[in-house]
């Protein structure tokens, strides 16, 4: 039996640049240690056993460049790899003290057996490079490996000024270029931000397809007949894939989701806050901070403070159960679609990879699960990525979607209120300033460079961009390390206004410039001044055009006819039909 439709599992894996090698222990890095621990290692693992067992399994996932520069860094996989020793000392102390509590020793015992299996991935198996497990995975055609903006700037509100948009597009683009050694395919837009027009910028940068809330789709103009279960084309000739609401409800919520069962390990109980501090002092911050050690005990157990013992076996039932549920819930989904569909639907589910490990420990089993029986168990639903399904229907329906994000009440309004609200008038004119500094001072950059005008034009680029992440706004308006947020914004656009200042005065100081460049040496090597040019200008020396993609317009099929853009024959687009 051949499927009637798709299920395409889209995980974005994202976390802010966090790296302070003025300091040896900072609090903030754990967000990294913690998400390699408890994510990253154990989708590889669960990867390579789908891959080595012949499963057939399709993952779309975005590695943000941020994320990336941090996993490849030098410093910061040396600190990590510091912290998991510690965490398996700890392990072996859990061993010890729990000799004489059954069930607790042997929670220690699996989290020893972990930590150590997760040292062997990352130290002798990919020798400390988490990138290069997942590029293999790429390469063998499990995995579609997404492309986003330079620091996961929210793209709705820096189109205040376009070039600011253009400049996280094309930079990141470019980034996993350079990673990956490939063109990307497809984009992850942060927080799923959009707005009519961006769709012009992704074409730009040569990619074919992005994703979209479902909203996005739902109001779309016109109104695409097959709502979020089949790709839209902009009139760029770009692709937009929504997401599907009832799959994402299912996993994403803690309440009404599967991550809130009762039998599901707790992760608001950690024994790094709940043993006695003399004892936990030396696996906690040397200030002596409590901080998790993902060592727990408990599981959910309900909704109350009690709670009783984690059972993994349990757990693990629990989510082939979750999974066996979710798989039936498709099933019956795509079946309904099919009958009122001229194509296969698709459902398209992303999430927050993090989810997935960190957030819900048994999520990358779940994962696991799944995929093994859609292989093993039916043939009604197949794993499928954006661009295999876009090669199998390459006639879509002209559509433009609505302006969105996946935020709360999806649109800006959590990127941009009371607490948050007051980093854009900043964000505004240090963006005017940096393409004024582009016009002005911008030279290619040749090997060897070191012109110190130069360099202070490309960190001036640098600063710009760290300050512009969505994660300073978004921790601000949640309430967590909010005084972490506010201090990085600041310092951000503080050493953008000096370096400003100092080459426009012509008063560079070469000593604070260094330490600048040693603490926010985010792509360092990569030319990110040129993406602050304004389209079209040609660049001082050799000509070379700034931001036009290297095939034009004509590269998506889209040729220019007195003065709009029609489709040509290598792009099929459909009118828009009635609503199914």
């Amino acid at each position: 039996m051949m499927a009637q439709g798709y299920f395409c599992l889209v995980l974005h894996a994202h976390l802010p640049f966090v790296r302070h090698p003025e300091e040896e222990y900072f609090l903030e890095e754990n967000w990294l240690y913690e998400a390699i621990t408890e994510t990253y290692i154990p989708l590889i693992k669960v990867l390579e056993g789908l891959w080595k067992d012949r499963v057939h399994v399709r993952v779309t996932m975005s590695l943000t460049p941020t994320l990336v520069s941090m996993l490849q860094d030098p410093l910061l996989q040396d600190r990590y790899l510091r912290h998991l020793d510690k965490l398996i000392e700890l392990a072996g102390k859990e061993i010890e003290r729990t000799g004489f509590i059954p069930h607790y020793h042997g929670l220690a015992l699996m989290y020893h057996h972990n930590l150590l299996s997760a040292r062997e991935v990352f130290l002798h198996r990919f020798h400390k490079d988490l990138v290069a497990a997942f590029r293999f995975f790429q390469e063998q055609g499990v995995v579609e490996i997404l492309a986003s903006s330079a620091t996961h700037g929210f793209s709705p509100l820096l189109n205040v000024e376009p070039q600011a948009v253009r400049a996280q597009i094309k930079l990141g683009v470019e980034h996993y270029r350079k990673t990956f050694g490939r063109q990307p395919k497809g984009f992850w837009l942060p927080e799923c931000g959009f707005y009519p027009g961006l769709d012009e910028v992704l074409k730009e940068a040569g990619i074919q397809y992005f994703f979209v809330d479902s909203h996005a789709i739902i109001h779309a103009d016109p109104v695409p007949a097959y709502s979020v279960y089949a790709p839209v084309y902009c009139p760029s000739g770009v692709a937009a894939f929504g997401r599907d609401w009832e799959s994402s409800k299912q996993v994403w919520s803690s309440k009404e989701g599967y991550p809130g069962d009762p039998d599901y390990r707790e992760y608001y109980r950690d024994i790094g806050h709940e043993l006695e501090f003399d004892y936990i002092k030396p696996y906690i911050h040397p200030m002596g901070i409590r901080v998790n050690t993902g060592l727990k005990y408990w599981r959910i157990t309900g909704n109350t403070p009690y709670k009783e013992a984690y059972r993994p076996d349990w757990a693990r039932e629990k989510a082939a159960m979750h999974a066996g549920n979710f798989l039936f819930n498709r099933e019956k989904q795509v079946e309904h679609l099919s009958a009122h569909m001229d194509r296969k639907p698709m459902v398209v589910a992303p999430y927050d990879a993090e989810l997935f490990g960190h957030w819900w420990y048994e999520g990358p089993q779940w994962i696991d699960l799944l995929f093994r029986k859609m292989h093993f168990d039916q043939s009604r639903v197949k794993a499928i990525t954006p661009s295999e399904y876009l090669q199998e229907y390459p006639t879509n329906q002209l559509s433009m979607p609505s302006a969105s994000s996946w935020g709360y009440k999806g649109y800006n309004e959590f990127w941009v209120e009371g607490t948050n609200d007051w980093i854009w008038r900043h964000l505004m004119l240090s963006s005017r300033r940096m393409i004024d500094l582009a016009k002005q001072f911008y030279q290619p950059i040749k090997a060897n460079c070191a012109n110190l005008e130069q360099r202070a034009l490309q960190q001036a680029a640098r600063e710009l961009l760290l300050a512009q992440a969505s994660d300073w706004p978004f921790i601000m308006k949640t309430g967590t390390m909010v005084a972490y947020a506010h201090k990085r914004f600041n310092l951000h656009i503080t050493r953008f206004n000096r370096i400003y200042q100092a080459l426009m005065n012509s008063s560079l100081d070469e000593n604070w410039l260094a330490q600048v460049e040693w603490r926010d040496h985010i792509f360092a090597d990569m030319d990110c001044a040129r993406f602050f040019l304004p389209s079209g200008k040609k660049e001082k020396a050799g000509g070379r055009r700034s931001h036009r993609s290297p095939g034009g317009p004509a590269r998506l099929g889209i040729e220019e006819a007195g003065g709009q853009a029609r489709p040509r024959r290598r792009i099929k687009v459909e009118h828009a039909r009635n609503s199914v």
